[in-house]
């Protein structure tokens, strides 16, 4: 059975500090960073508004340390600006690391943004499971178009395929397969184009 291919992603991780008197610190080491860096030549929205949304932000936090009437409201409405500002500037680092991804790491961790690395398991074709009786096998496939049929076959070797019943829809169960036999499973769409190929091969020990 062919292997299912692993895709890695790197990705841009905000991690805007909890505090709010902690913020203009994190904003700052992003700013620096990014401030002629080659490797992010046109940072959106454009480091001069983001400094500017920063300094904006500071103000309105050292009022509202002074508990005047309405300065926390004002200090939220500036961070909620400032964190959208942040948003944008991820959204632009990945951008660049995305169309680059051979450097994607280099490019972020050069912004300043953490880092985060996820490996994704794309969804095979083909899924077998065992059926509700013993000998009973439910498959499952991706739907190859909005009207199809779809075409089974199952082997003990690999070699010679018997086909099971078409059906109109992306599922069929199979009975009367001999339980504790490992059986292999494949299908192909039919369309008004043709027959596609056959699917990748899934294998199931059936109980």
């Amino acid at each position: 059975m062919a292997a299912t291919l692993k895709v890695r992603r790197v990705t841009a991780v905000l991690k805007m500090p909890p505090r709010k008197p902690l913020v203009g610190a994190y904003v700052t080491s992003i700013i620096n960073a990014m401030t002629g860096n080659t490797l992010l030549p046109s940072p959106t929205p454009p480091l001069a508004t983001l400094s500017a949304d920063l300094a904006a932000f500071e103000a309105a936090e050292a009022n509202a340390l002074t508990r005047v009437k309405g300065a926390a409201v004002t200090r939220n409405e500036k961070y909620l600006v400032l964190h959208g500002d942040m948003e944008h500037e991820m959204a632009y680092v990945q951008s660049v690391a995305d169309a680059n991804p051979a450097n994607a790491q280099s490019i972020i961790e050069s912004s300043g943004f953490a880092v985060r690395k996820t490996t994704s398991h794309p969804k095979t074709a083909l899924k077998a499971t065992a059926g509700p009786v013993p000998g009973a096998v439910k498959l499952v496939a991706k739907s190859v178009a909005t009207r199809a049929s779809y075409e089974w076959q199952f082997s003990t070797d690999q070699k010679v395929w018997t086909n099971a019943p078409t059906s109109l829809q992306a599922k069929i169960a199979i009975t009367g397969l001999t339980s504790g036999t490992v059986y292999y499973f494949r299908f192909r769409g039919v369309t008004k184009a043709g027959e596609g190929a056959y699917s990748q091969v899934v294998q199931l020990l059936v109980p």
